[in-house]
């Protein structure tokens, strides 16, 4: 969001003052400069100050392309802090669970060497997009230097996998200290696979982990303390770090007392499935507890912001009003004076030298003064941008919040995807009364109008209506059946009360089927209506 642009403020007075025409000089020019010392000085705070922001530097890693239905083995490489850590996974991608990820490391550092806040490990999916998911833990075995497996699933295709420290399982962005990184894949048959460029990402780069309040994990609490409870001491501060004291009490009180329970729960020798569920509570209550502070706390500054640039702009209206008033007393003043000097000296040559000025000045006041609105009218449509972002922010919020009822709202329509563009609704042939005609079928008429309720509800979407089908016809034929499809669906729609304007209609033959057409059900598949709801923030 961009910020309210100060120097207009400056601009308007220094304009005003700087600028005063040649026969303000002396007196007049003095009276200003007594009457506005305040304003001066308003100007030059104004000028001397400066906004920082601090940015996060990206990561890069490679991203690997994954072929469906082959093994391919990933060698991940490590740093030179800890030479003897080693990675290997075994990744297969399927039509029916995804991408299987089977990841084994050996020789794993204690996670409290690297530094106050590392509690355990953590297996991420970068894609190339920039999207980071978390894996899973890649939980400890032993008390020194570990061997581990976890055994994944990610719907991506091309992604990067990397491992790093965390001070506990549900951290939503990587940390800076990353173990290892896959390096090279090779399939089955030994063949390497290309990777991708190199791809950014953002790592978490809080101060946390420098921070001298960060819990420190010493060498005896890492050998009898369970792992969860030492995530979940690391959750808790995690939260109190982002100021949950104060923007999320509640939440972190419920965290540090679940977080007693299952201290008590190991003090008290009960069993380690029990311990582990009971501190994972507390470390989801913590994370919680964060998150809730964080929003709290960026609520409170941008309402903070708001107060400010309100505050410099009734700043601004107030000193261009000042400015107009003293306009006005100067124009009264030499008024005063042009008067004085018609009655003191008669020479009509001084005279009528004396008129001629006079009305340059004026023409030179009335210059300034056009000048001084337009400079507001530049302050007023900047804070219309301003408001007009906001909404606009506001209503991609609202949309991205009623995207899981809107999908399920769908469903009843067909298959429904969430994709970069939109929601994508799939409607199969059933709606019409065969498969070579445009013409409805009986219950047609009622899905419809179901589908418009959806589409009026939902004001801020484009509808993109495609119609697809099989390879039976003459390209002709096939085209002309579908744009007489995609016409009578927008029709309907359009006579239910939907806006023609948010209505786009196509026809595509058979050029984009979803599968081959060498059976009879993969015939019918190609023949659908794609529904296509694009946001539309105009």
């Amino acid at each position: 969001m961009a910020n309210f642009p100060r120097r207009y403020n400056a601009r308007i007075i220094s304009g005003i003052i700087l600028r005063l025409p040649s026969q303000f000089s002396g007196e007049i020019k003095m009276t200003i400069l007594k009457k506005f010392p305040l304003l001066l000085c308003s100007l030059f705070i104004f000028v001397s100050s400066t906004v920082f922001a601090q940015v996060d530097v990206p990561r890069e890693t490679k991203a690997i392309t994954y072929p469906l239905d082959e093994k391919v083995e990933v060698r991940f490489r490590g740093t030179t802090r800890f030479p003897r850590m080693k990675g290997e996974a075994n990744v297969e991608r399927t039509k029916k669970n995804g991408t299987e990820i089977e990841l084994t490391v050996s020789k794993m550092p204690r996670p409290f060497e690297l530094g106050a806040g590392y509690a355990t490990y953590v297996l991420w999916a970068i894609s190339p997009n920039g999207q980071i998911d978390n894996l899973g833990e890649i939980r400890r075995r032993g008390f020194f230097e570990f061997d581990s497996k976890i055994s994944v699933t990610t719907p991506l295709q091309t992604f990067a996998l990397i491992v790093t420290a965390e001070p506990h399982f549900l951290v939503s962005r990587p940390s800076q200290e990353i173990m290892l990184e896959n390096f090279t894949a090779y399939t089955r048959s030994g063949s390497p696979l290309t990777t991708a460029t190199s791809i950014s990402y953002f790592g978490n780069s809080s101060d946390f982990f420098n921070d001298a309040r960060t819990p420190q994990i010493a060498d005896v609490d890492y050998r009898r303390t369970p792992p969860s409870i030492l995530q979940a001491q690391q959750a808790v501060a995690l939260a109190r770090y982002a100021g949950a004291l104060r923007d999320a009490a509640e939440e972190l009180d419920e965290a540090e007392g679940l977080l007693k329970n299952a201290e008590a729960a190991w003090q008290a020798g009960r069993d380690e499935e029990y311990i582990d569920i009971a501190a994972r509570k507390a470390i989801s209550t913590a994370v919680k507890a964060e998150m809730t502070a964080n929003a709290r706390k960026d609520a409170r500054e941008k309402r903070n912001e708001k107060m400010r640039q309100d505050a410099e702009l009734r700043q601004a209206e107030n000193r261009y009003s000042d400015a107009q008033n003293e306009i006005e007393t100067l124009r009264t003043e030499l008024a005063r004076e042009t008067r004085a000097r018609e009655l003191a000296e008669r020479d009509a040559l001084n005279y009528s030298n004396q008129v001629k000025d006079l009305s340059a000045e004026v023409n030179r006041l009335r210059k300034e003064s056009e000048d001084v609105k337009i400079r507001l009218a530049t302050v007023e449509a900047s804070k219309q941008a301003l408001e007009e972002e906001r909404d606009r922010e506001k209503r991609i919020q609202q949309m991205k919040a009623n995207i899981p009822t809107m999908k399920k709202s769908l469903e009843r329509f067909g298959q429904v995807t969430e994709t970069e563009t939109g929601i994508l609704l799939t409607i199969g042939e059933d709606l019409w009364e065969s498969y070579r005609v445009s013409s409805f079928a009986a219950n047609a008429e009622t899905k419809i109008t179901w589908l418009s309720e959806v589409i009026n509800s939902s004001p801020d979407y484009r509808v993109v209506i495609e119609a697809h089908t099989d390879d039976r016809g003459t390209p002709e034929e096939l085209q002309t059946l579908t744009d007489e499809r995609a016409r009578a669906i927008a029709d309907k729609l359009v006579s239910m009360g939907v806006g023609s304007d948010r209505l786009d209609a196509k026809g595509f033959g058979g050029t984009f089927p979803i599968g081959p057409n060498n059976t009879r059900r993969n015939r019918a598949n190609n023949r659908r209506v794609e529904v296509k709801f694009v946001p539309n923030l105009q």
